[in-house]
């Protein structure tokens, strides 16, 4: 069946000759993955922009429930970024979550609400000038609301990771950012070392670890700590 739907793209491997598979997250159908043919081809390099990860999109899907693989009808640029594709750092934030996103999330079927805050989320990213070098923490302390751990603060998550960790320390300051986050207005950030930067994402990782048992290694966490240092 056709089905209309927003779309996030995730990541794609390459497919035969000139093709891909695309990870996308949809607002109607939840994580899904798409053939896309031709893509690839000398003279239809340039659509490959549109599969970039965090790109978003307006589909028109080829749908069969019960498959894991499905076709694209239609696909179209829903918002053009202005500095994502542009900025290293931007880029590597854009591409340690889409790694992230696609390792953590198993939805399938409608996700309105989740899909808004990406979608909300992509948005700022891409449009905020400055002090963006915290972004992608704040954002994974949000998203577990939307996955049903939702931290009420810093304590709980250490709390948490203590269970399981009983040598894990978390220093003052590092439970203070995480409290500065889950309070401000997403999209605020303040003034951090790299190396609190570095230890604050592990804690958010390792809290996560705790709930999520699928996401393994992340290959673009290296990247993203060489990009922010």
């Amino acid at each position: 069946m056709l089905v209309k739907t927003r779309g996030i793209v995730f990541t794609f491997i390459r497919y035969g000759d000139s093709s891909i598979i695309v990870k996308v997250f949809t607002e109607e159908l939840g994580l899904q993955s798409y053939v896309v043919n031709g893509v690839r081809s000398p003279k239809a390099q340039s659509k490959m922009a549109l599969f970039q990860p965090l790109t978003l999109l307006d589909l028109v899907v080829y749908h069969h429930p019960g498959k894991d693989l499905h076709r694209l009808s239609e696909h179209r640029c829903a918002y053009s970024f202005v500095s994502i594709p542009f900025d290293i750092k931007k880029t590597a934030i854009a591409l340690f979550l889409a790694e992230f996103l696609t390792r953590g999330l198993r939805e399938e079927g409608r996700a309105a609400e989740l899909f808004s805050f990406l979608d909300q989320s992509i948005r700022i990213l891409d449009t905020q000038t400055e002090h963006y070098s915290n972004f992608h923490l704040s954002f994974l302390l949000r998203l577990a609301k939307f996955l049903g751990f939702d931290p009420v603060n810093s304590g709980e998550i250490y709390l948490q990771i203590l269970k399981h960790t009983p040598d894990k320390v978390v220093a003052e300051q590092e439970q203070q950012a995480i409290n500065f986050f889950l309070d401000q207005p997403f999209g605020t950030s303040c003034n951090m070392s790299n190396e609190m930067r570095r230890d604050l994402l592990q804690i958010i990782l390792d809290f996560y670890a705790l709930h999520l048992d699928h996401i393994g290694t992340l290959r673009s966490l290296a990247v993203l700590r060489e990009v922010l240092s």
